[in-house]
């Protein structure tokens, strides 16, 4: 059985942990409401977008001036995995490069034997854990998390929109975890290149005929390559605020497992305690008898 000073010890630790875990939660919660504000601003604006770019795509036969939507022979691909530069947000990280991996290993596993898959990590957690397991990382984008801008991405993306175009990779994939909620994040693996156009599947929605100024080709060369780097930025939004969501999850949860810990180490305490007293009075009556006898 513990002694008294061993569980007082566990006590105090586990109270300044409990501590800890508290005020991690609230830092993240507050830094959640900032990160949610934004993506929240930023989906209709970029669902718009993505929905004027299907609406022309459909009315128009675009392929032949869309570099971006060429079908090649994949022969090279490109996986981009965005987690977190911190850790302590549960699964957040691990189920990314999990779904990275079975990308890898299950659907271009010819490409991954012949080593013609490449990952580019945004996020240092993400680059620890495929680095771990031997990927062919080829590029690491951990500060823009640092100061999360729209100029500070733009170039990154552009990089990215120009090796599909210069026919260094043949599919560019994407995977991040889509913000639902505080408590919810979705994990979303797409193809980013080249596109595909989805088709609407809501009978309600309406298909414009758009008047174009100058010309259908001039607002599609333009339209589509910022289509996908507000795609691409979204998705960065979305996966910050998805990881403080799942941050101040992960710490709510410590701290009331803390607080569960401490009410039956305490419990534990009394009851030694009490057994110690109970010692103690028992070797004192056993005295007293003894000097009778």
């Amino acid at each position: 059985m513990e002694n008294l000073k061993e569980i007082r010890f566990r006590i105090s630790s586990v109270t300044s942990t409990r501590q800890i875990t508290n005020a991690m939660k609230m830092v993240s919660a507050a830094k959640l409401r900032k990160a949610q504000d934004i993506i929240i601003q930023m989906r209709p604006y970029a669902n718009k977008l993505q929905e004027i770019f299907t609406n022309i795509c459909k009315s128009l036969d675009y392929k032949d001036i869309n570099v971006y939507e060429q079908i090649r022979e994949v022969n090279k691909v490109l996986v981009i995995v965005i987690t977190s530069n911190k850790g302590l947000c549960g699964a957040f990280n691990l189920n990314a490069v999990r779904k990275a991996a079975e990308l890898a290993d299950e659907k271009y596993s010819e490409q991954l034997k012949s080593g013609n898959v490449d990952f580019i990590t945004i996020g240092k957690k993400g680059h620890d854990l495929l680095k771990s397991r031997n990927y062919n990382i080829v590029d690491t984008k951990n500060e823009l998390f640092d100061h999360l801008s729209f100029d500070s991405v733009k170039p990154v993306i552009e990089a990215i929109m120009e090796s599909f175009v210069d026919k260094q990779y043949d599919k560019i994939e994407l995977i991040y975890n889509h913000f639902k909620n505080a408590a919810v994040q979705i994990l979303i693996g797409e193809q980013f290149l080249p596109i595909v156009v989805k088709d609407v599947e809501d009978s309600s929605t309406v298909e414009l005929d758009y008047i174009f100024e100058p010309s259908k080709q001039y607002i599609v060369k333009e339209l589509i390559p910022e289509t996908l780097k507000i795609q691409f930025y979204k998705a960065l939004l979305d996966s910050n605020a998805a990881e403080y969501g799942a941050r101040m999850t992960a710490m709510h949860k410590a701290t009331d497992n803390a607080t569960e810990l401490i009410s039956e180490l305490r419990l534990n305490y009394n009851k030694v305690r009490q057994a110690s007293i109970t010692d103690e009075i028992l070797e004192i009556i056993s005295g007293a008898e003894a000097l009778k006898g």
